[in-house]
This record gives structure tokens, sequence and C-alpha cells, in this order.
């Protein structure tokens, strides 16, 4: 069932457009990541989601009603979408308990349950100045769960996060998701986070959707250079090596550049179907190698979870036609 539907929507600051022609449907319990570089307008268009922000043009729908910005209501925002700012604020010389009250439309027993969920029950009894910046971020967030939104949009929840409170903060997320069937959508500047969370994601450039698609979709077969480097490391295939990744893969070569994730090379032992390279570098990164290959005049970046590999080896490499991105 559709929940949330933006439609051509757009927003003008001065004499720029931050967001431009923005149309999505986000359904019940879909989880929907929206992706991008500092500056790309996600924030903008939460805001703009949550009633805070006030359109320039297009409107935006939540279970078929028109979301009115704050220049159409006295109080802006809309009572079943919750916002989380990444610059969220406690209110001072507050039990964590006390606090929590003000915003509760649940019951004792419900809101247990969310501050388990949120993994602060140990809290409770702590002034709001005797809290980390994690665990202030994991209030605030209960807060607007007692609230019992149908929505909750997360501005940035990982920024700013030591790695404990990082991989707390996302365990927190995928169960609000999971166990409380809240329907989710967030922004981060760092996609890496969300490919093992999202149902889909929507890469932003410039106030503009450029690519929509699975996790595994804009991971694997990125539109173009800025989403292949958004989620990490890869690799541009040179015009050099396109004839040879063509005849060795059976990769066809439609005009546009051939991009190879790192660990999607596979090393083997033979050399027919493979690409022969020599090991410049072995870098130790905990769960992997990440190996540079001299491919001809090309350097190449493997990743591989072989422990014999030793720089100045020859090496094979062999790369699946499902493997490949065209950008």
């Amino acid at each position: 069932m559709s929940l949330l539907h933006v439609s051509e929507v757009y927003r003008k600051e001065g004499n720029n457009f931050v967001v431009k022609n923005i149309s999505f449907t986000q359904n019940q319990f879909q989880k929907i990541a929206v992706a991008g570089e500092t500056g790309s307008g996600k924030s903008t268009l939460l805001k703009m989601i949550a009633g805070l922000v006030q359109p320039t043009s297009g409107a935006i729908y939540f279970e078929n009603k028109r979301v009115l910005g704050p220049e159409e209501k006295l109080l802006p925002g809309h009572q079943a979408i919750a916002y989380l700012s990444q610059h969220f604020e406690l209110r001072s010389n507050y039990k964590v308990r006390e606090l929590l009250l003000m915003a509760n439309k649940i019951t004792d027993e419900e809101a247990n349950i969310i501050y388990n969920i949120c993994r602060i029950s140990h809290l409770l009894n702590r002034k709001t100045d005797q809290l980390s910046g994690g665990e202030k971020q994991r209030i605030a967030m209960a807060s607007l769960l007692t609230a019992a939104p149908k929505l909750l949009l997360l501005d940035e929840p990982f920024s700013n996060l030591d790695t404990p409170h990082k991989n707390m903060m996302k365990a927190v997320v995928r169960d609000i998701s999971d166990i409380l069937n809240i329907t989710c959508l967030l922004v981060s500047h760092d996609p890496v986070d969300i490919l093992s969370w999202a149902d889909e994601i929507m890469v932003m450039k410039d106030g503009q959707i450029i690519q929509k698609g699975t996790p595994q979709q804009v991971y694997k077969q990125p539109v173009n250079e800025y989403t292949a480097a958004l989620f990490g490391t890869y690799n541009l295939i040179s015009v050099s090596l396109l004839n040879e990744f063509a005849t060795l893969f059976d990769i066809s070569i439609n005009g546009r550049d051939i991009c190879v994730r790192p660990e999607n090379f596979t090393i083997v032992s033979y050399s027919e179907g493979a690409l022969k390279g020599k090991v410049n570098k072995v870098l130790f990164c905990g769960s992997y190698y990440e190996l540079e290959v001299q491919v001809h005049r090309d350097v190449l970046t493997v990743k591989t979870h072989l422990r014999d590999i030793k720089e100045g080896d020859s090496i094979y490499l062999y790369l699946s036609p499902e493997d490949v991105g065209y950008v």
C-alpha cells in the first residue's frame, strides 16, 4: 500500500533550485535510503516531506492527503511523520524519563519496548547533561517513536558517531523497521552504511535523482562515476584494456566505460580465459587483502581473502560478465 507519494517537487533558494523535479512513491514498510554527497539536496527533501520546508512547486502526499508546508499552517510538521534532524537537541536539566514522558502517546508497556529497542533503558534515571552524543541521539529517537508516528525520517543518523555508537545506531534502525513495523526513510552521505538496510536506494546529485534501484543494482551497475564513487572503490577500465576484457570475459563494448568493483575479480590458477597481472602492492585490511595489480599500463585494485599472495607475484584474474557495470 502506498504511504508516501512525492510528485514533481522543486525547492528554490535564492536563484538556485536545491531540489529539482523529484518524484517517487514509498509503500508501507518499504525501507528507502537517499544517498548523495553533501549539498546534493537530501536534507531539504526530507524536511519538505516532514512539512518543515515549503516546496516551491509540486506536492507531497501522505496517506493520499497533501502534506501542508510551514507557509500553510501555524505549527509546521505532520503529526504522523517524525523527523530526526542531524542537529537535534535535548532539553537541559531533565531526567531522561521525564523528557520521554512529555512526548509519550502510548502505553507504558509499548514505551518500554521502544526504550529496549533504542538501547536506553539503563539511561532513564540519568540527566540529559550526563549523556554521550550517541546516547542523546537514541533518546531523541525514542522520544519521536513514543509519539506513535507512521513514517520516520532520519537525517544522517550515523554521522558524527564513533564506531561502537554507530554500530548500535544501525541495530536500532534495523529493529525499528523489523520489530515496530514503522516505515523508515533515511538519508546518508556515507551510503555504504545503508547497503545492507535499504530495500531501495535513490542517488541524488545537484538536487535531482540520478539513479534509483535495489542496493545490488546501484552498487554493481552505477549509472556514472559519481554513483560508483559514492559506494566505494571501483576500477574504471581504460580504452587500452577494453578489447582484452571483451575478448576474455565475453563483455560487450557499447560505447560506455566499464566499471568493476575490486571484489568482483576472482584470482584463478589458470591462464586461459583470464587476465594476467603482476602484484605491485599487498595491503592488509583486516577481513581481506587489497592488491594493486599491474596489467599492461593499468593498475587494478583487487580484493581477496587469499593470504599467500606476495608483492611481485604474477596472478590471473577472472571476471564474470554479470559483475560489470557501464558508466
